[in-house]
């Protein structure tokens, strides 16, 4: 989960003012924005296309809109990174809606050098399963938990992202949690989360 997800005010008056000087020709105001809002764009566009090269074009094209309606954004109108997800939930969403199906490449993860390799596989093999139960669940569903449960959203900030209701958020969330269970429940041994 990423835990650097915050609704502090500070935050939101940063990405705003980081947007403003880069939209006043300051190049260190973007390499900035860019180092905070790439990681965040990329890992929910990997979670929810599966796919590194989809999540790569996707993070690019929302970065580039981003930079586009930098020189006319108002600020308090949204927070920045919330407009940026919108933006990323939309790009994931047409491409899901022009894949037609929900099978996704595997993806690899990066070795850890600390974790044993039995340690590695099972990591990797938590995060295949887990890629794969996601990849069941229907597009709303899958951005609703992915927002809150991996990314650490709060549900109205998924509500302005995804632009439904509160309600709505917590009941996506709440079914998908159920599917998401349902689907890893026969796996837990292979899995090693039996005392978990």
């Amino acid at each position: 989960m990423d835990m650097s997800q915050s609704n502090h005010p500070t935050e939101a008056s940063d990405e705003a003012a980081l947007l403003r000087r880069y939209a006043e020709g300051d190049p260190v105001a973007a390499r900035l924005l860019a180092g905070q809002m790439t990681p965040r764009v990329f890992g929910h566009a990997m979670r929810v296309l599966g796919n590194h090269a989809e999540a790569e074009d996707v993070t690019q094209e929302a970065m580039m809109r981003l930079w586009r309606i930098a020189p006319d954004w108002r600020e308090g109108d949204a927070k920045v990174s919330t407009w940026l997800y919108r933006v990323t939930a939309n790009l994931c969403t047409d491409r899901l809606r022009k894949r037609g199906t929900t099978g996704l490449d595997e993806v690899a993860e990066p070795e850890d050098p600390q974790m044993s390799a039995e340690q590695n596989m099972q990591q990797t093999a938590r995060v295949d399963a887990l890629q794969k139960a996601l990849n069941t669940l229907p597009d709303r569903q899958r951005q609703a938990v992915v927002l809150r449960h991996i990314d650490g959203l709060a549900n109205p900030e998924i509500a302005a992202i995804l632009e439904i209701s509160v309600e709505a958020v917590e009941s996506l969330t709440a079914r998908g949690k159920r599917a998401l269970k349902q689907a890893l429940e026969g796996q837990r041994d292979a899995l090693g989360l039996s005392d978990e």
